[in-house]
């Protein structure tokens, strides 16, 4: 983002803001996804600092979003947190149990700040949304997404302006675009769905959505991971491997996912919007992003993560910290965000910025997450949400890696699900 353009947005919000007397406050960001992703924070970060001269931001690379929620509740109960982290939406339960956040909505303080508030997307704000409070603000967020290459579906006589939107015909289009060699080795996979521990239970998400079902309760305190529409989304994406054979056996690495796609060796791939801009600068074919199939109703899955104060920081860290929190979430902001990364801008503003306005026209593909939030659900969430997700991923993993049925695997899960959930229930 220019300086004239991320300027007005900061000046606009220090026009509203106490003075404060060099305050510091640490800043915990996950790297999670590909790109130079620190590159971009660090410019916000200086932006913000030469606009707020007597505010100090020290911003800490914490690793995945597991290792960053891990080291701030470390952090927390040693005394030394962060001021302000930003966190899976999802780790909502966990961290107000451990009662290391403070309400963000308690920093309200002028129509201005109300204003800012109430621009978020619902789907997006009500993941922050608990007991009567708003805990987070939504920055890093996505949805999942399918990246298919145009030059394959061409090469295998697939019109590359169709991608599939039921259950059948991915599989279908999956059997066109798997290559074999000579030696019946294949050189090109119709699909790849990511299955590892960091990322399974979030695009499994979303094939239970499109199956009908859910992985758990709004109140985070019950899972249904042995219900027939959770089961019968197993069975059908370890069938694309076992018995269609249009995905690479076992378990498919998230993080080398995009990879494998820009180099040829998956023709479809789940992942997040936020491989966006990584992929578009680095593959070297042209490609589509399509929203997911149905079965028979399209859905996905909303992911990312939001931004919380620690409620150990003092009233006037928190000040500052709201501001950094504000400014990181401008419509403007956002916008930039979304660009340079391929998240989804969280807030309507941002959509109707001239920036964004114009990426989307010059990259179409931009817009196919926001155009899908309509029919996404949230991503499982629980209290001890990494201890379950843990459970639900290693059932997966069983799986999908031919160890146990997906019924006896997620039957298993179930149990020990609730077995960690029955002592936060009444």
């Amino acid at each position: 983002m220019t300086r004239a353009l991320l300027g007005s947005a900061a000046l606009s919000l220090a026009a509203l803001s106490p003075a404060f007397a060099q305050t510091e406050i640490t800043f915990f960001y996950p790297v999670q996804v590909g790109g130079p992703l620190t590159e971009v924070v660090d410019g916000y970060v200086a932006e913000f600092e030469a606009q707020n001269p007597d505010i100090s931001v020290e911003a800490i690379y914490s690793g995945s979003y597991t290792d960053t929620t891990t080291r701030a509740l470390t952090a927390a109960r040693s005394g030394t947190p962060p001021t302000v982290a930003v966190m899976l939406a999802t780790d909502i339960f966990t961290l107000i149990d451990a009662e290391v956040i403070a309400p963000l909505d308690e920093q309200i303080a002028t129509p201005e700040d109300q204003a800012w508030l109430d621009g978020f997307m619902p789907a997006y704000l009500a993941s922050a949304r608990l007991d009567g409070h708003v805990w987070g603000a939504p920055f890093q967020r996505s949805t999942a997404v399918m990246y298919y290459n145009k030059e394959a579906y061409a090469a295998a006589g697939l019109d590359p302006e169709t991608p599939p939107v039921t259950w059948e015909e991915m599989v279908e289009h999956g059997k066109a675009l798997t290559i074999r060699d000579d030696a019946g080795n294949v050189t090109q996979w119709g699909l790849g769905i990511p299955g590892s521990s960091n990322a399974a239970h979030w695009l499994f998400g979303a094939l239970v959505a499109q199956n009908g079902g859910q992985l758990s309760s709004e109140d985070g305190l019950h899972t249904f991971f042995d219900s027939p529409e959770v089961i019968g989304a197993l069975e059908y994406w370890v069938s694309l491997g076992a018995e269609h054979a249009i995905h690479p056996p076992g378990v498919l690495e998230w993080g080398t996912t995009p990879s494998d796609f820009m180099e040829g060796r998956l023709a479809m791939a789940w992942t997040t919007t936020g491989n966006l801009t990584n992929i578009r600068d680095n593959a070297p074919f042209d490609f589509g992003v399509a929203a997911y199939p149905g079965n028979p109703d399209p859905a996905s899955v909303l992911g990312g993560g939001n931004m919380y104060i620690f409620a150990d920081a003092s009233d006037e860290e928190k000040a500052a910290a709201f501001q950094f929190i504000k400014f990181m979430t401008s419509d403007e902001l956002l916008a930039d965000w979304g660009i340079q990364t391929g998240y989804v801008a969280p807030r309507d503003g941002s959509w109707d910025t001239q920036a964004l306005q114009d990426y989307v026209t010059e990259v179409p593909q931009a817009d196919v997450a926001r155009r899908q939030i309509a029919v996404s659900v949230p991503e499982i969430s629980t209290y001890e949400g990494q201890r379950v997700n843990e459970v639900l991923n290693a059932a997966l993993q069983a799986a999908l890696t031919g160890q146990q049925t997906p019924e006896a695997a997620l039957t298993a899960a179930q149990a020990e699900a609730e077995r960690i959930l029955s002592v936060y229930r009444d």
